[in-house]
């Protein structure tokens, strides 16, 4: 039944393109389409940080197969350091993102302060 609330689910949404495609002659660009296609380091960086998730997913997968074949003690050790690993790349892919930002805020904050000198000059 949730597989085919989940089908529903796409063809209305498939179903609204179409209309907007018909109506419109074009296909309505999605937000975050429009958005990554604005800011592409935006877009580099959450290709990064998915790639990274997903690498961990691979690795809990596997450990859970070893686990359906009674292998798991195997590696259970290499794999959690593996997923240790990753976990320690996407803290350090946050910082890194919060830090730009960080530093993108600073910049604008300055730009304000100037223009705003600026205007009180003029009025003086």
């Amino acid at each position: 039944i949730a597989t085919l609330k989940l089908l529903f689910f796409y063809l209305e949404k498939e179903k609204r393109r179409l209309q907007n495609i018909l109506a419109t002659g074009q296909e309505e660009p999605t937000p975050a389409s429009s958005q990554n296609a604005r800011n592409p380091e935006v877009m580099e960086e959450r290709d990064q940080y998915q790639e990274v998730l997903d690498e961990i997913e691979e690795r809990r997968q596997f450990l859970a197969d070893m686990a359906s074949l009674g292998q798991e003690k195997q590696y259970i050790n290499i794999i959690n350091t593996e997923i240790s690993q990753k976990i320690r790349e996407l803290e350090a892919l946050e910082k890194a993102c919060s830090t730009k930002k960080d530093v993108e805020t600073s910049k604008r904050e300055e730009s304000a302060e100037q223009t705003a000198e600026n205007m009180d000059s003029r009025e003086d």
